[in-house]
Parts: C-alpha cells; structure tokens; sequence
C-alpha cells in the first residue's frame, strides 16, 4: 500500500474532499517524522510502538572481501508491533 492509497481509502471511506485527505495523511507524516528526529518514540494503540534508540560502534566483516571493518555508531528508528496487529496478521 502506497501513501495514495492511503488518500484514496481516507476519500472514500470518511467522505472527506481527496486534497483534504492528502494534507491530513501528508501532515501525520511530517508530525510523526518531527517527532523521531527530536529522538522521541510514537506509540500508536493496537497498531504498534515506533522507537528511536542509538546503536553502538561494532566490529563487523566484509562478506565480499572476509575483511574485518568498523560499523560506525548509528541511530535508527524500530517498530515493535502490538499484540492485536501481530494476530490479526497471523
């Protein structure tokens, strides 16, 4: 599923004007990727909890070459999925 199909599902099922649905959708967006850069979580009841947490430095290894090499400290966003989505996805 594409973020138009989003809008169009948001169009078709609230009655909402397309453009109307199409900002809503795109200012979720920008809200919750606002919040993960500041480095705060989202949590989103029976959907799911998005995080954001800091990798450490680790060693690693090419799997082309065999040479060992240096991960560099990273940042990134998970998503651990609440119990209800996992079942019905089941």
């Amino acid at each position: 599923m594409t973020k138009a199909d989003i809008v169009n599902a948001i169009y078709g099922s609230v009655g909402l004007p397309k453009k109307e649905a199409e900002d809503i959708v795109e200012a979720i967006i920008d809200l919750m990727k606002e919040t993960m850069a500041e480095g705060e979580g989202i949590k989103i009841p029976n959907f799911g909890s998005f995080n954001v947490r800091k990798k450490r430095r680790r060693r690693g290894r090419n799997p082309q070459t065999g040479l060992d090499i240096e991960i560099t400290q990273r940042t990134v966003v998970t998503l651990k999925v609440a119990g209800l989505l996992k079942k019905m996805v089941e």
